[in-house]
């Protein structure tokens, strides 16, 4: 019976695995200029959220109401910068600021009925985009594809101690 690898080891590079993370490297760079897909003048009509907005409404939606601070811990990014994008969702009648629900001191952010509609509206154009650019893969290799990237994004908030919440 063949003893399984164990994982914690480091193990020899396997050859070819340094070309193919150089082709990842590429693929990744390629793939973040293809933004568009979350790029506000792409959409028809305007009106498209920035890609900061369009990330921090989908996590309020998935967590609820969220402080600064607790944004902070999320994306790691510094109060400065969260507030300053906060501003401009408040600005924009995307989020607005409440109480605290559960009655701590921190205000925190909450989506509005706009907020969720443009968000939406977002993620249906994104999602037709996609669909679009698949419409000739089999399902299976859609499905394996997403599959990869639930994976890899996985290991990334791993490694950064920031999971995502996921439905």
């Amino acid at each position: 019976m063949e003893k399984p690898e164990d994982s914690s080891v480091e193990q020899p590079e396997k050859p070819g695995a340094a070309q193919a993370t150089d082709r990842v490297e590429f693929e990744t760079m390629l793939l973040s200029r293809h933004a568009h897909l979350h790029a506000p003048r792409a959409r028809t009509g305007g009106g498209g959220l920035d890609r900061s907005a369009y990330v921090l409404l989908t996590r309020i939606r998935m967590d609820g109401p969220m402080s600064i601070g607790q944004l902070t811990d999320a994306f790691g990014l510094d109060a400065s910068t969260l507030n300053r994008q906060t501003a401009a969702m408040v600005r924009a009648g995307v989020v607005e600021r409440i109480p605290d629900p559960d009655g701590g001191i921190a205000r925190k952010f909450r989506i509005t009925g706009e907020g969720e509609r443009r968000l939406e509206a977002d993620r249906s154009f994104n999602i037709g985009g996609l669909e679009r650019i698949l419409e000739h893969w089999p399902a299976e290799d859609v499905t394996r594809f997403a599959d990869f990237l639930e994976r890899f994004n996985r290991d990334i908030e791993r490694l950064e101690g920031r999971p995502w919440p996921r439905a």
